[in-house]
């Protein structure tokens, strides 16, 4: 059991190494980087903000009034600051780092999905490079074959029709061709919205499956459901302190700037404590639609955990279709390899054209690019499942 439990360590801390040096967030511009560092500042500053709206600000007056003898000018500072708020002041500040946390996991799904755009981009880059040369070899044969016909068609051997089918499909091969060529440089140009730097400075990560258990547990929406909850019940705390008890101190301070002699015109101060209760007939009204809110937020969670486990279930069985279309594909390559043989034998004692031998190699190298441009598709859908993870 230690052994295994070993191992399991081991794989995890080399996986969590893996993804976190392959998928760096260094491919983002700087501009994009800067947004996210902003959007953090500010969270911070008003989460600071919010710790503090418990404490009342200090009110300073300046005033005249007049009556038949005076026209006094007087400044007034008064304070009154709650001191205790029956558990209100506490669950405020729980309040405001719950929210904090909930909303710094917000602005990291972000990133992160950005950091995911921008390296699937990386990726379909270099798949459509491996489409483009796959095309080419397509087109290659494609033209072997109308060669093939119209040599056909002259020595009477076939028809006219075959021929122009050839020709249609190397027509065909060749405006996918222009098609590929046109989407790469659209692929180039959505990604340098996004980069650092042009695409072929970066490296292509390589990504390994994580565990079910291991996804759910550093799963960012689970992770930030949990936050929700925790921010929706001291909120409803908060909310029913409003409507609890609550000591003030209170401190007046009268100063009169203009005293024409006059001794009842003397600075004073007054300091004290008042106990407030707040009456109000929405108070359970208001109680129960925050914790309707908290309990909601619970179902939520429970859902987020249903959705995140049948996403990876349904990741988890694409991958293995395209891991089936890999031997496959793999079969097909070795067959070519085999057939090409033969047929490079059967060329060279005469008994076959130099065109077979030609088409047959481009075959056999159009499914090594099939290989590859599975092995990328792979890695695309293993990106969904790291772009969910907190790693």
């Amino acid at each position: 059991m230690r052994l295994q439990r070993f191992k399991a360590f081991i794989f995890s801390l080399f996986l969590l190494c893996s993804l976190a040096a392959t998928a760096n967030e260094q491919i983002l511009s700087n501009d994009r980087l800067k947004l996210f560092d902003l959007s953090s500042d500010q969270t911070k500053e008003d989460a600071a903000k919010l710790r503090k709206d418990w404490i009342n600000p200090v009110n300073y007056k300046l005033s005249q009034t007049t009556d038949e003898k005076y026209n006094p000018l007087k400044s007034t500072v008064s304070i009154s600051q709650p001191i205790f708020k029956s558990g209100g002041i506490f669950q405020a500040i729980l309040y405001a780092n719950a929210l904090e946390r909930y909303s710094n996991l917000d602005i990291t799904i972000q990133k992160k999905a950005m950091i995911k755009d921008a390296t699937e981009l990386l990726f379909n880059i270099h798949k459509i490079n491996y489409s483009i040369k796959k095309q080419e070899l397509l087109i290659a044969n494609a033209n072997l074959d109308v060669l093939r016909k119209r040599e056909q068609v002259l020595n009477g051997l076939s028809d006219a029709s075959f021929l122009d089918n050839a020709i249609l499909d190397a027509n065909t091969k060749k405006n996918s061709y222009v098609e590929l060529v046109y989407q790469k440089k659209e692929l180039i140009n959505n990604f340098n919205n996004l980069a650092s730097s042009s695409y072929e400075k970066f490296e292509l990560p390589h990504l390994e499956l994580q565990e079910n258990s291991n996804f759910i547990d550093k799963n960012l929406n689970i992770i930030q459901s949990k936050e929700d909850i925790a921010t929706k019940d001291h909120y409803q705390f908060m909310t029913i302190a409003k409507y609890l008890p609550t000591v003030n101190f209170t401190y007046d301070y009268t100063k009169y700037h203009d005293k024409d002699n006059n001794p009842a015109l003397e600075g004073n101060s007054v300091m004290g404590l008042n106990l407030t209760v707040p009456l109000d007939v929405r108070t359970l009204n208001d109680i129960q639609s925050k914790r309707i809110d908290y309990l909601k937020s619970k179902i939520t969670l429970n859902t987020t955990v249903l959705e995140e486990e049948n996403f990876y279930r349904t990741k988890l069985a694409k991958i293995n279709m395209i891991k089936s279309k890999e031997e496959i594909a793999k079969e097909d390559f070795k067959l070519y390899t085999s057939l090409l043989d033969d047929i490079t034998q059967a060329a060279d004692a005469g008994l076959n054209a130099k065109a077979d031998v030609e088409t047959l190699a481009n075959s056999k190298e159009i499914k090594s690019y099939d290989i590859k441009i599975l092995e990328l598709e792979r890695q695309i859908e293993l990106l969904d499942i790291y772009a969910k993870m907190e790693i």
